[in-house]
């Protein structure tokens, strides 16, 4: 079901602090929203992220184990919104979905994986949604533009979703390479960008995307082996500060 109602103002981002996680934790960034609520953001593997803010719960493309990392998400709190980007097994897990539901969780996803799991939200490509007075969802374009590479996403099937939330902008690419439609994204606080070839981007196309977007802060994630240490030196001019978790 799409809903479309009308935008609201965003704000700005201010960052109070990171910590680093210990074995048994996970990397967690924490931020200060506009209206001076806490958000915390902790990386968790590969492309899935859980967001907390005010004691509601956001999962992205939660997956329960990718490479030799598992995640228990029955430990987890219940989400309140759960969004996936697309139905490859790196993005799309049933089971870490049922673990995280409770009774009004909200998935909200594009129509392929709306159709494996038998249910969703679904939005496509250009779609917004005004969810409450704290959050709106954006879906934009995800998709390969390298020759030879264009079967992997292709363009139009998949979602990166833009979450405002109480005022920050938040963007999460998902499976994408720097695609011309990143000129029409603005006013980014904080951007999750893939880099690892030949799925998404190299760290040259991860650097070109930054610059269009040009968020405050940058997370490369879904990164793998790709050597992404670089970006930081390349980027602090443009202002632009880059965080590099480790996401498995």
């Amino acid at each position: 079901m799409k809903r479309i109602l009308l935008p609201i103002i965003f704000g700005l981002l201010t960052s109070c602090g990171q910590t680093k996680a210990s074995d048994n934790t996970y990397e967690t960034d924490t931020f200060v929203t506009p209206s001076g609520k806490t958000i915390r953001f902790h990386a968790l593997t590969h492309a899935s992220l859980r967001i907390e803010f005010d004691g509601k719960e956001i999962e992205i493309d939660p997956v329960s184990k990718y490479n030799n990392q598992v995640i228990d998400y029955k430990a987890f709190p219940k989400a309140d919104f759960i969004f996936v980007t697309h139905e490859h097994f790196d993005h799309l897990d049933s089971n870490a979905i049922a673990a995280l539901s409770k009774e009004g969780t909200e998935l909200i996803t594009n129509q392929r994986c709306a159709n494996n799991l038998g249910y969703g939200t679904i939005m496509k490509n250009g779609d917004k949604i005004v969810v409450n007075e704290w959050l709106t969802v954006e879906a934009v374009p995800a998709y390969n533009i390298t020759e030879g590479h264009l079967q992997f996403h292709p363009r139009g099937r998949d979602n990166g979703f833009i979450l405002t939330i109480d005022g920050m902008r938040i963007y999460i690419a998902g499976d994408t390479e720097d695609i011309p439609e990143m000129t029409d994204i603005k006013d980014i606080d904080i951007a999750f960008l893939p880099c690892n070839q030949p799925y998404t981007m190299t760290p040259e196309q991860c650097i070109r995307a930054a610059r269009i977007i040009h968020p405050k802060v940058l997370f490369p994630y879904h990164y793998g082996k790709t050597d992404v240490s670089g970006l930081s030196a390349k980027l602090q001019k443009e202002g632009i500060e880059v965080r590099i978790r480790h996401y498995e």
